[in-house]
């Protein structure tokens, strides 16, 4: 072992699980899922070989954007369950060597939360300066930006004469971090939490803390490092956690900043410029183009050289807020199986933390609901109401939202072939995906060739050979259509990853030194394809076939 590798972080060895609580583990019979769910399915996540369990919030909250619009910082909300249950997690989480991650919403709250409240009580409430207000008329707002969810992102309140700021939701009002007390009142809220033993925290779109609306400016304001150095020196470095930043707006410059080795800010940064290169150029999320692979495997390069022993990469494919990666870039039909290991062992090889997702583990696919009367996500019905009033023809509205909805992360759970898929007894909050009863985790858990399986070996390799944390990357044949291929090399230890990204048969001028390397994971059961005659070791790949191997 190098003697870099003694100095890694615990986080730097760790793999971490995004549950999304109203969709894991129903355990009163209301149809949403809850923290004693959770804690009744902790060993399915110690089995898996986690080290920790990311939180999406549980926080109390009136639920206008699933738990991102916090009313209570320091309160759990009843639909999930109770503080005390909360407590309980932690502890048992603990007991099976899992740290609990918080996720913290903190460029805005609730309009409901009691800051809000006061604020908007008169113009010279103590409160008052906690939001972000402007003087204006009614009607005419300080400017035209738009918030993400449509609309201006500025609401009127009468009584006061002012607007109020808001990004997302008019329900979300943002805070104003100019204001040292709102700070303040952050920064004790944080150690709050530290003091009931919580492992880390993800922070919700924080490169927006900062932003200067009179200048049209969100993400990446003049002061977002200076608040996130003061933020991180009075909480996170007072314990030993894993922080981790959303930055949709983030570059690898930026990313330096983030995830600096000195722990000045965070542990590391949720970068997101992969996951855009499947939509049209200078249009929205919802606007699909072809991925080029050729694209893709220049992006996650730029990003493993860039951060290599100056800061520290996130790896993911999903989360609460992006479709299954499957289906998105795998192929959800025949080859379901084949390609969501190869998916799993392209991200796993590479240098940083990855991040399983609820359901990633069982490839999971998106959901195609018929009616859009069936989707809950704020964004999706937004989205739905704003392209059919301006009239696009709903089949492709639809196609949009089969392709895109935060909802495809969202159905519940599939922990068995029985009644709403072992999530609730009762009609769940969101439907559950049809083909619950062919992909579930029992059959997985049985199955020793499963998708779920193939996750838990590449979740020990990690711990197992110390080149998956140090080693530098490089990407091999670049320019090629249909193979990503890299290796990772720590002193004498070389490690190559080597997947056919597409359904078709494909080769490469794989370097001879391979052919006798060690499989460490192999996505096919046979080693010979029967058609050809030849391996990968020949440099043939069959449809997403995807092997690891060691020399």
């Amino acid at each position: 072992m190098s003697e870099r590798t003694t100095e890694r972080k615990w986080w730097q060895r760790a793999v971490v699980y995004q549950i999304y609580p109203r969709s894991f583990q129903d355990s009163n019979g209301d149809g949403i899922g809850d923290i004693p769910g959770i804690i009744q399915r902790l060993d399915y996540v110690k089995e898996l070989g986690i080290d920790a369990i990311w939180l999406s919030p549980v926080y109390r909250s009136p639920q206008d954007d699933n738990g991102y619009d916090i009313s209570d910082y320091q309160d759990i909300d009843p639909m999930f369950g109770t503080l005390s249950d909360m407590e309980r997690l932690i502890c048992e989480a603990k007991a099976r060597g899992i740290r609990i991650i918080m996720d913290l919403v903190l460029n805005h709250t609730s309009d409901e939360h009691r800051w809000f409240l006061e604020a908007k009580k008169s113009r010279d409430n103590p409160y008052h300066d906690y939001y972000v207000w402007r003087d204006g008329e009614e009607g005419a707002p300080p400017n035209d930006m738009k918030a993400a969810f449509g609309g201006s992102a500025w609401e009127w309140v009468p009584e006061l004469g002012q607007y109020y700021f808001h990004q997302f939701s008019v329900k979300q009002p943002d805070l104003n971090w100019e204001n040292e007390k709102v700070r303040r009142e952050i920064y004790d809220m944080i150690l709050w939490w530290m003091e009931k033993g919580v492992g880390g925290f993800r922070l919700d779109v924080i490169d927006q803390i900062a932003k200067e609306p009179d200048l049209g400016i969100t993400a990446n304001g003049p002061r977002l490092h200076e608040f996130i150095r003061e933020m991180s020196r009075e909480t996170f470095r007072k314990g030993d956690l894993i922080t981790v930043g959303e930055a949709w707006g983030a570059d690898p410059e930026r990313a330096k900043l983030y995830s600096a080795p000195d722990g000045s800010e965070f542990s590391m940064v949720f970068q997101f410029e992969h996951i855009g290169l499947d939509q049209q150029e200078g249009k929205e999320k919802w606007d699909l183009a072809p991925l080029s692979l050729v694209r893709l495997k220049q992006v996650l390069a730029k990003w493993q050289e860039e951060l290599c022993g100056c800061g520290w990469n996130s790896l993911f494919w999903d989360n609460h807020d992006l479709p299954r990666i499957v289906s998105r870039w795998g192929d959800d039909g025949a080859y379901r199986v084949r390609s969501a290991k190869m998916l799993a062992a392209v991200l796993h090889g590479m240098q940083g933390t990855p991040y399983i997702y609820q359901g990633e583990e069982l490839g999971m696919t998106n959901v195609r609901f018929a009616d859009i009367s069936q989707y809950r996500d704020i964004e999706t019905l937004g989205l739905y109401r704003e392209r059919m009033a301006a009239g696009y023809d709903r089949e492709d509205v639809m196609a949009s939202i089969y392709a895109r909805s935060r909802d495809n992360a969202r159905t519940p759970m599939q922990w068995d072939d029985g009644e709403n898929a072992g999530f609730t007894e009762k009609e769940p909050w969101i439907g559950v995906n049809p083909n619950y009863r062919e992909i579930n985790a029992a059959a997985q858990m049985a199955d020793p060739d499963s998708v779920f399986r193939f996750y838990q070996r590449l979740v020990a390799l990690r711990k197992e050979y110390p080149v998956f944390v140090d080693g530098r990357f490089e990407l091999l044949f670049p320019e090629d259509e249909k193979i990503f291929a890299y290796t990772r090399t720590s002193g004498r230890t070389r490690l190559l990853v080597l997947a056919n990204f597409s359904k078709e048969n494909a080769s490469c001028a794989l370097p001879e030194e391979w052919r006798d390397a060690q499989v460490l994971v192999h996505n096919c059961t046979a080693d010979l394809d029967p058609a050809t005659g030849k391996t990968w070791r020949d440099g043939a790949l069959r449809p997403y076939e995807a092997v690891i191997a060691l020399r």
